[in-house]
């Protein structure tokens, strides 16, 4: 896997995390860093991942790998 910085406008820190959206259930997924880019997916580093915040009504997933939580 190669490095691959925050997708915060702005960030240069190393992501941890990627972040999804399922618009239909308005809901947000974060687990840990994907293998791979995808391009409907965002990479997060460990600051951003932690202040992460929906909209009104949406509920958010957190995947844990190995006793971490995102």
């Amino acid at each position: 896997m190669d490095d691959r910085n925050c997708s915060k406008v702005g960030c240069t820190r190393e992501a941890v995390s990627t972040l999804s959206y399922d618009y239909g259930d308005q809901m947000a997924v974060l687990g840990p860093l994907g293998l791979t880019r995808d391009p409907h997916t965002y990479d997060l580093c460990s600051i951003h991942s932690e202040r992460l915040s929906v909209p009104k009504g949406w509920q958010v997933i957190r995947h844990a790998l190995l006793g971490e939580v995102f």
